[in-house]
């Protein structure tokens, strides 16, 4: 699926306070960048960040990262960062784009000046209080660059949402539950640490337990129409994707699965 450009979100993201910026030097003190030192889980593709951000809110002793590879869907993530930490009054996308380039000018990272009069981005009480205490955060990362920045054992628990099912043979190993990406999973889980994986996709999930179990992963549970299975649907946090397809009709599928015992 090609994504449609969004001019400017490169500047927004850059500065925006939501996002790592130094994901490298973050690599084995995660929990140092939040207020309360709790497990920490990551989502996969994030999208545009509403089921980590509800995760957020419904588990408030974890800590979560979401990645997102693309600027233009993260943006979008950002934008919904805002409006829960300022409602009505958060930025439009467009006054985030400005403020962000004239931060940037102002710093002499960019050669010509932006249009418009925006003014350098000031914290707000509010906002500054949410980012402080709030246990989400998003970073811009290719999932194949997670041990990079990612410890040994550092994170709890893995989520996979309707990710890209690569149709094609030939691209398999892109896919996130490929043996390819469990191994590197299981470097950064924690021991005991899991997958939760949704989608809508038969072919994919059924890759996936494949895989997984070709892999020594321990299959805990799994179902084929999840909204139908009271045990695995129970407190269960749906995506937009999620609200889309079982809108449809389409049955969603999911699994957890732990990493092999060392």
């Amino acid at each position: 699926m090609r994504l449609r450009n969004i001019p400017g979100s490169k500047e927004a993201i850059d500065t925006s306070h939501f996002v790592v910026h130094d994901s490298i030097a973050q690599k084995g003190h995660w929990k140092e960048l939040f207020s309360s030192p709790f497990p920490l889980y990551v989502e996969i593709g994030m999208g545009k960040g509403r089921f980590l951000m509800d995760m957020a809110a419904a588990h408030t002793d974890r800590n979560f990262i979401g990645i997102e590879m693309y600027s233009s869907v993260l943006i979008r993530a950002i934008e919904k960062a805002e409006k829960r930490a300022l409602g009505e009054n958060a930025p439009t996308r467009a006054q985030m784009i400005q403020s962000a380039r004239s931060e940037l000018q102002n710093d002499g990272n960019l050669e010509t000046p932006s249009a418009g009069s925006a003014l350098r981005p000031v914290l707000s009480e509010k906002r500054e209080a949410f980012i402080r205490s709030c246990n989400f955060r998003f970073l811009r990362l290719d999932a194949r660059e997670l041990e990079s920045v990612f410890a040994p054992g550092e994170i709890a628990g893995i989520y996979l949402n309707f990710s890209d099912p690569w149709p094609k043979d030939r691209h398999a190993h892109r896919r996130l539950t490929s043996r390819q990406f469990l191994k590197r999973y299981e470097t950064v889980l924690q021991p005991e640490g899991t997958i939760e994986f949704k989608t809508d996709n038969l072919d994919l999930f059924r890759f996936s337990l494949t895989e997984i179990r070709e892999a020594g992963w321990d299959l805990l549970a799994h179902t084929f129409d999840l909204h139908q299975d009271p045990n695995l649907n129970a407190g269960n946090i749906m995506t937009e994707y999620e609200e889309k397809f079982s809108s449809r009709g389409n049955k969603i599928c999911k699994l957890i699965a732990r990493k092999p015992d060392v």
